[in-house]
């Protein structure tokens, strides 16, 4: 944890002005053995304008101590509380650089590393329940960075070992912060559809192959944010609306489609590619669950005539045993921009 820049200032400068008065106070309890040149003596104010020249090394001269005491007194007392005054000053703008040269060397170097990696726009409930996904596939939490307005979401987000970034999504700059341009995939979860528009808009000016998928609030905006660069678009609401109605009509179906929902537990559906064992049979003959074919860019239901017989470059969506060991296979292919 690095203490805030302005609290490290202003701790420094409450040091220093300790300092100051205690160099005033005791030039002013010595003030006999001082002589001023304007009137000849030594007021409160006097004693501070004498603190102030000689910690700062101004010394001009007007005020000076001229008894033995006060001389012994600058020579073991006040050079040393001036010696402290300018470690204080110089300290806090050497820190101040230290710390701002080490930030920019850590981030410059975790710039110059980061390829291929995952960027979360908005760390609420969805973008949460996106990035254990994505997770759950292997890929290790350094290579995921979350954006968000909100510094509390962030801290979140670095306590659970993402990196975070502070800043408005819709921002191209913001973005950029956040090596978007370099990015493999970027899942766009805000709390508002105008800003999930404006947020693909801009991310897919900055990255034109990577895959876009943005969360929706309501249907009549998945066209919108489809023509704005994402490529797939979850209606959050009409999802759980039919899952509830689902859940009406068929609570074990509800139940299944619960379960296959939450990763890690009970059943989950993956995608996986085809097995050579598995080249020139149908979907029906796998030893798993089929439910589609992903032949290309398309994407095939098991019982589509159009399957016939699996090829070696398929991909397999089926539904399998969670175990620990169950990952789901991310697709690394970009898909086609129209």
């Amino acid at each position: 944890m690095v203490e805030h820049p302005i609290r490290q200032v202003a701790k420094r400068l409450s040091m220093a002005l300790v300092v100051l008065v205690v160099t005033a106070f005791i030039v002013y309890v010595d003030k006999e053995g001082y002589n001023d040149n304007s009137d000849g003596s030594l007021d409160l104010l006097d004693a501070f304008y004498y603190a102030t020249v000689t910690l700062s090394t101004t010394g001009y001269g007007d005020i000076t101590p001229v008894s033995d005491g006060a001389r012994l007194t600058n020579i073991f007392v006040i050079t040393p509380l001036r010696v402290l005054f300018l470690i204080i000053l110089v300290g806090t703008t050497l820190e101040a650089l230290t710390e701002r040269t080490r930030e920019e060397w850590r981030l410059n170097r975790w710039r110059s590393t980061l390829r291929d990696h995952t960027v979360v726009v908005g760390f609420g409930t969805k973008g949460r329940s996106a990035i254990k996904t994505v997770c759950a596939t292997g890929l290790s939490k350094e290579r995921v960075v979350v954006v968000d307005p909100s510094s509390k979401a962030i801290d979140a987000a670095t306590a659970d070992g993402y990196a975070g970034v502070i800043g408005d999504a819709t921002r191209s700059e913001v973005l950029k912060r956040a090596e978007l341009h370099r990015a493999r995939q970027i899942i766009i979860a805000t709390q508002r559809d105008d800003t999930a528009v404006l947020v693909a808009l801009t991310a897919r000016q900055l990255n034109r192959g990577a895959k876009i998928v943005a969360a929706v609030r309501e249907e009549e905006n998945a066209p919108l944010l489809k023509q704005s660069g994402a490529d797939a678009v979850i209606t959050s609401a009409s999802a759980a609306g039919r899952l509830l109605g689902l859940s009406v009509l068929s609570p074990s179906a509800g139940m299944v489609m619960e379960d296959l929902i939450q990763q890690g537990s009970g059943m989950d559906i993956i995608e996986r590619p085809v097995i050579k064992a598995e080249v020139g049979k149908t979907p029906r003959e796998t030893a798993d669950l089929v439910v589609s074919v992903v032949r290309g860019h398309r994407v095939l239901g098991y019982d589509d005539p159009d399957v016939g017989k699996l090829e070696l470059t398929d991909r397999l969506i089926t539904i399998v045993r969670a175990t620990p060991g169950t990952q789901v296979a991310p697709d690394i292919r970009p898909l086609p921009r129209s």
